[in-house]
């Protein structure tokens, strides 16, 4: 595994309204000590409001979490030095002193990053299940939801045919 997916996600606590100076301390403390294959990127997560007052739109940006700061990051000794030590953070988010890194579904449910899943279906093809209660089924695909990484199957159970939904990795491909 190279460094570069050893990196993790942590949340770092800062005072409310420092976020965006503790991410600009990070990165250049990050550029001075020359870090940048430890602590890879930082972020603080933005969002696009649209407020209409006296019948005019104002578009703004806000902060989705306030007070957090991102860190993507390979966590050792120095790494950790480095966000703590930074004025106004305080603390990482996880029990105690122990930093938790985010798991790939809240990394992605974030919008911190898409994984780019790899999907050579289509409709009509001849599926079987590979597990889960249907495990050993035979059907054929219906449908294909790429964002929520499902398929709509025709199974034949019992002499009898259903539609049922299944996740991207619990089906394989027959010839």
């Amino acid at each position: 595994m190279s460094d570069k997916n050893k990196a993790k996600w942590y949340v770092a606590h800062t005072y409310s309204g420092y976020e965006n100076k503790v991410m600009d301390d990070i990165l250049k403390t990050v550029e001075n000590r020359g870090m940048e294959d430890v602590i890879q990127e930082v972020r603080v997560p933005m969002e696009e409001v649209i407020e209409i007052k006296d019948n005019k739109k104002k578009v703004s940006e806000r902060k989705v979490f306030p007070s957090y700061v991102m860190i993507k990051m390979i966590m050792n000794d120095d790494s950790w030095y480095v966000v703590r030590n930074c004025r106004g953070v305080t603390g990482f988010v996880g029990p105690g002193s122990k930093p938790v890194a985010l798991t790939q579904e809240e990394v992605e449910s974030m919008g911190l990053e898409h994984t780019v899943i790899k999907f050579d279906y289509n409709v009509g093809d001849n599926i079987r299940v590979k597990y889960g209660a249907l495990e050993g089924f035979l059907g054929v695909i219906t449908e294909i939801n790429l964002d929520k990484k499902k398929v709509k199957a025709t199974v034949s159970m019992f002499g009898r045919d259903t539609d049922v939904e299944l996740e991207f990795n619990q089906i394989e491909s027959i010839a």
